[in-house]
């Protein structure tokens, strides 16, 4: 068994309170554990309104598979958010 797991860094400049920050990390996070089956949260700067860090995690039976998973998720955030993505780190053990 092969743990994958993903992390984005993202900016949003237009948003302003945390209370729009929550709806936007609510949507993405639910989206990638409905689309892809993982588990996701906002791991980081809860507290900074305009930086959203999101991680997305997998157990997957092979390193090929993992790649698969990460690419998806990666291309996937990437066409459905309007915020920029600052860093994204990518982890298989």
């Amino acid at each position: 068994m092969i743990i994958a797991a993903i992390t984005f860094r993202l900016h949003a400049p237009w948003v302003h309170s945390l209370k729009k920050k929550r709806m936007i990390v609510k949507s993405l996070v639910g989206q990638l554990q409905n689309r892809f089956h993982v588990s996701a949260a906002e791991t980081d700067e809860q507290d900074t309104h305009q930086i959203i860090v999101i991680s997305a995690a997998a157990v997957v039976p092979h390193s090929a598979m993992a790649d698969s998973v990460m690419e998806e998720i990666s291309r996937f955030v990437e066409e459905n958010t309007e915020a920029e993505i600052l860093e994204e780190t990518r982890e298989i053990r």
